[in-house]
């Protein structure tokens, strides 16, 4: 007999064997009915398994955020079957589950000219269809373990050389299993559902893209075919409209709208910045200074570092495939010695602390960089300002003892979390990712880090009264030392990874670095690495995304356009300009011989906030009428009372 405890913490003795379906039915009809796996020990199980020993079980219904995976994972399956039901001697190869949904990647081959044959757009309603007709049909997943020698004759046969090269990468230790559906099978880990039925209708093929198989641009390309999968229509519904406002909001396409930077094949990563998208960059840049000076210095460490320093750093062995390395283009120098472009800012900032003698009266010691870096990322990984090769980290560094660091951390946090509100986020989760596998630094070491930051996360969470969600990430922690993550909600509810909060016992130690306690012994300082935006660019980005470029005022890059209705009102439209100008305000004209309308829609385009429209009306009256953006209404205001509004409108948070 075995024991299953359940979640209500009751405990029922079973023959061993038993299976998750037979613990479901035995509870109830109904929840046989819509189970659609179990766990054990909190893993993920196909229901059919039989439980050999004892174990905490839980019935998995379809309606549990847990069954999307499998959801997902099934429907995977099934697009599959049905392309080789369609297109016969189209080989499978790998479909995992990823974010949002899931792909597979195909080799078709055209049955006359034996020539590749990529899928395309027009391709998916066609195995959509298919799709709903093989999960109509409602077949069993049913799983095999077969030899390794079996699963390699049974595809060699079929041709899928693909799945022959998969099974060969099966450590010996690990069994082969196939899952089958109907007459159709795979080579899968699993688990999957009961049924094809239980997958359901809110799904959608997205998008077909080029992919080399296995992730290496030496092998041959496949085809690519990404698709979605949700627990109902709603669900779906709301994805799919969340993706037509993401599309809208494309920084890329708003960046050309507003005229704010570019991108070239001669610079692969590296932003060209425009005057307006410039102004912006420097405004999140003036902001943060602010924000810092009470309590930061700020330094500037050197972008180009021999590799020695690297190589102390322990970069050059683990980070080295994304530095880029830099040496005297003339053969003939003198200096042939290989330097890089910094990656971080980190073994700078040591080597400015290490400079004179430190004692604990310096401690807390904070010093802030707004340091370019340069990482190399492949081609096919960049996007806009999201990933570069060329980038702002907004970073900082704390140098302080072990009793200082809870205080810092939790400074640390305030800071971060007002930054973000400045900016109007509002929802903000904080993740403690804790020790990896791979480490430096003793267990000892490592237990009283992670048991300072659980208690600085429980104090964060409290201090919030629940507004700011907390969460553990097991293992997730850098190789150093265990990390905050702070992640954000844009307008449209993604989720934006942002700022970060380590700690690292490593990297001083590897530099000498120390001060001198109380005692007169030297100490190595606890080194807490702090970034808020993280990338300034990728910040920018989200920025941009989040408000669709309706910029708050006092961030928007131009923030009021005078426009005149007719060329008698000009001399009064460039007073208020000018007026608006001697306040601080980023204005400019428009005194075209064009329609008012005209330039009205012309400005909304660009995403200018306000739009000051001026008439002979209005210079007589020495009033205005206001346009804002994304409404059609104008507002009357006299001159006086506008310019006080907008002044006080475009004050940053911080100086209010």
């Amino acid at each position: 007999m075995i024991e299953l405890t359940f979640p209500d913490n009751s405990v029922r003795a079973y023959e061993a064997g038993t299976s998750g379906l037979d613990v479901a039915t035995g509870i109830s009809k109904s929840l046989a009915k819509k189970a659609v796996a179990m766990t054990l020990d909190g893993e993920l199980k196909d229901l059919s398994d039989p439980i050999d020993a004892d174990a905490n079980i839980e019935i998995v219904t379809r309606e549990d955020p847990r069954a999307l995976e499998l959801i997902r994972h099934d429907a995977a399956h099934v697009m599959a079957e049905a392309v080789q039901e369609i297109w016969p001697g189209t080989q499978v190869t790998i479909g995992p589950v990823i974010e949002n949904g899931f792909y597979y990647d195909f080799k078709r081959v055209h049955p006359d000219t034996k020539d590749n044959w990529p899928f395309t757009q027009d391709d998916l309603p066609v195995i959509e269809k298919k799709m709903r007709e093989i999960i109509a049909r409602g077949a069993q997943f049913t799983k095999e373990v077969w030899t390794r020698d079996e699963a390699k004759t049974y595809f060699a046969a079929k041709g899928e050389d693909y799945k022959v090269e998969l099974i060969d990468a099966i450590p010996e230790d690990q069994d082969v299993k196939i899952y089958k559906q109907g007459q159709w099978l795979d080579l899968c880990r699993g688990p999957h559902m009961v049924s094809t039925k239980q997958i359901g209708d809110a799904f959608k093929l997205m998008k077909v893209a080029g992919a080399y198989w296995r992730g290496d641009s030496n092998n041959e390309m496949l085809t690519r075919i990404y698709a979605t999968a949700w627990h109902n229509e709603k669900e779906l519904k709301g994805y799919l409209h969340m993706l037509e406002e993401a599309e809208k909001r494309d920084h890329r396409k708003l960046g050309r709208e507003m005229n704010l930077f570019h991108f070239q094949e001669e610079g692969p990563g590296v932003v060209f910045w425009h005057p307006k998208g410039w102004d912006m960059f420097q405004s999140l840049i003036a902001y943060k200074r602010r924000r810092l000076k009470e309590d930061y210095k700020e330094v500037n460490a050197p972008q180009v570092l021999h590799t020695s320093l690297w190589e102390t750093s322990g970069h050059w062995a683990w980070y080295k495939d994304n530095m880029f390395s830099v040496q005297c283009a003339d053969p003939e120098s003198e200096d042939d010695r290989i330097f890089a472009l910094k990656p971080m800012n980190c073994p700078g900032h040591v080597e400015i602390f290490k400079h004179g003698l430190k004692s604990y009266r310096d401690l807390p010691l904070r010093m802030a960089e707004f340091g370019v870096v340069h990482r190399y990322e492949p081609s096919g990984a960049m996007h806009g300002l999201m990933r570069v090769r060329g980038f702002t980290q907004d970073d900082a560094h704390v140098f302080c003892t072990e009793e200082q660091m809870a205080e810092e951390c939790l400074k640390i946090n305030d800071l971060i979390l007002s930054v973000y509100e400045d900016f109007g986020f509002k929802e903000i989760v904080v993740k403690l990712s804790t020790r990896p596998e791979k480490r430096v630094g003793s267990d000892e070491v490592w237990d009283h880090a992670e048991a300072v930051m659980t208690d600085v996360l429980k104090t964060i969470e409290e201090q919030s009264e629940g507004r700011i969600k907390t969460d553990i990430l097991p293992g997730e922690g850098a190789f150093y030392g265990p990390k905050f993550e702070y992640t954000l909600k844009d307008a449209i509810g993604r989720d934006w990874q942002c700022g970060t909060t380590q700690v690292d016992f490593n990297l001083p130690e590897r530099f000498g670095a120390f001060y001198v306690d109380n005692n007169g012994e030297k100490k190595v300082p606890v080194m807490i690495h702090r970034a808020i935006c993280g990338s300034m660019e990728r910040f920018l980005g989200i920025l941009i995304e989040n408000y669709a470029g309706h910029f708050p005022l006092w961030f928007a890059p131009l923030q009021i356009v005078v426009a005149t209705i007719t060329s008698e009102a000009d001399s009064y439209g460039q007073e208020v300009a000018d007026l608006l100008k001697s306040k601080g305000l980023k204005v400019e004209t428009d005194f075209r011989n064009e329609k008012i309308n005209y330039k009205v829609r012309e400005h909304s385009l660009a995403k200018v906030p306000v739009i000051l429209v001026c008439g002979m009306r209005e210079a007589e009256e020495r009033t205005v009428n206001i346009r804002r953006l994304g409404s059609k209404n104008q507002t009357p205001m006299e001159l006086d009372e506008a310019v006080a509004a907008f002044v006080e409108e475009a004050t940053p948070p911080d100086l209010k």
